[in-house]
């Protein structure tokens, strides 16, 4: 859809066929007006999920600066919306409080989350959770996005929005079941190098040198200037060489630099980057790597859920970058998989275990999420 008034009509037509939906996940453009599009929803008493994107699509049809939306009928006593800032960067203990809320209403929760702020450390989203309800806690989700443009993003609910901080969908596991699985495919080059000082998601020096001057090193971008706009780019270096965080175990996540300080050289990446950890560059992935999405996502269905009610697919926009309308093989072979209703959205990050791993903030990867009412 294009526009709030193109959402009233759509949902007249729903309501007149005697589908009565109970919530709503809102993926859309920063361009439109949030505040009407929850109106319209919370009028048919439709709780709402809602973030803004880099783009968005139904099934296998993507769009731009648009509304995408899939109303569900999930029985209201199975599931609880929550949205909290997170403005002193306490994104920590938001989650702990809400999970804390969340294990009073179901004995045991699930969660699907969206963050918003560039300088987000969404891991610290993700432990919040896990203090509180165990490492083994579901957890599946992105970052918002703003038409690539890389300044305000926004999570929101009817009862408003917020530009840095998280909205979450708790739901009953016992009723509801979640799973998901993250994969990204970009290849690592070079060898390994030591981040030898960061804080939290906030990375200095690599090898004792500023990230930024070893990127453009081993980058080529001789004519990278200083006073240029960050936001272009830290797009430049997230979809040329960014870095990837080597795991013992697991398979590798990315961390590209999103924000670029040029005073000291230095990135704000969507995760956690701790001091001492091993890191490589790594170069963006060929087509093929559309059939490893496809490949390992048809995995989590043969193992992990067979059927589905729903699929709700976040995208690193950086892949979008990558392969532009290609990415629509991509999507389509994800929900041929289960043939269920599908929305998505391009995010600022994506969280997710990936095959083997821990539940972690991930980049350029695509992390498809599966619904089913038990």
């Amino acid at each position: 859809m294009d526009s709030p008034d193109q959402l009233k009509i759509a949902l007249q037509n729903v309501m007149q066929d005697g589908f009565k939906a109970t919530l709503a996940i809102v993926f859309m453009s920063v361009r439109h007006n949030r505040k009407q599009v929850s109106d319209l929803l919370w009028e048919q008493g439709i709780s709402i999920f809602g973030c803004t994107t880099h783009g968005e699509f139904i099934d296998e049809n993507l769009g731009k600066e648009s509304i995408a939306l899939m109303l569900m009928d999930i029985n209201p006593a199975f599931f609880r919306i929550y949205m909290q800032n997170y403005p002193n960067h306490n994104c920590r203990e938001v989650t702990r409080e809400i999970a804390r809320v969340a294990c009073k209403q179901f004995p045991k929760p699930a969660f699907l989350i969206a963050g918003s702020h560039m300088g987000t450390d969404a891991e610290e989203l993700l432990k919040g959770f896990e203090d509180i309800v165990g490492r083994e806690v579901n957890v599946f989700g992105g970052m918002a996005g703003d038409d690539m443009t890389f300044t305000e993003q926004f999570v929101f609910t009817h009862e408003g929005e917020s530009k840095q901080g998280v909205v979450v969908l708790a739901l009953d596991e016992e009723k509801i079941r979640i799973r998901g699985r993250a994969t990204c495919g970009w290849k690592a080059i070079g060898t390994p190098k030591t981040v030898t000082r960061s804080e939290g998601n906030h990375v200095f020096t690599v090898d004792d040198v500023p990230v930024l001057d070893l990127t453009v090193k081993y980058s080529g971008f001789d004519n990278l200037s200083r006073d240029a706009a960050a936001k272009d780019t830290a797009l430049l270096i997230a979809t040329t060489l960014p870095l990837q965080l080597q795991r013992e175990k697991g398979d590798p996540v990315m961390r590209p630099g999103l924000v670029v300080n040029f005073d000291d050289g230095s990135f704000i990446c969507s995760g956690s980057v701790p001091q001492g950890s091993k890191v490589r560059f790594s170069v963006p992935p060929d087509f093929d790597v559309m059939d490893t999405v496809i490949r390992q996502t048809r995995d989590l269905k043969e193992k992990e859920m067979p059927d589905a009610d729903a699929v709700i697919v976040f995208s690193c926009a950086g892949r979008l970058l990558s392969f532009g309308p290609m990415m629509s093989t991509e999507i389509e072979g994800i929900g041929n998989l289960w043939n269920a209703p599908m929305v998505g959205m391009f995010s600022n990050g994506e969280l997710a275990r990936a095959t083997d791993g821990n539940l972690e903030m991930h980049n350029l990867t695509t992390c498809c999420v599966v619904l089913k009412e038990n």
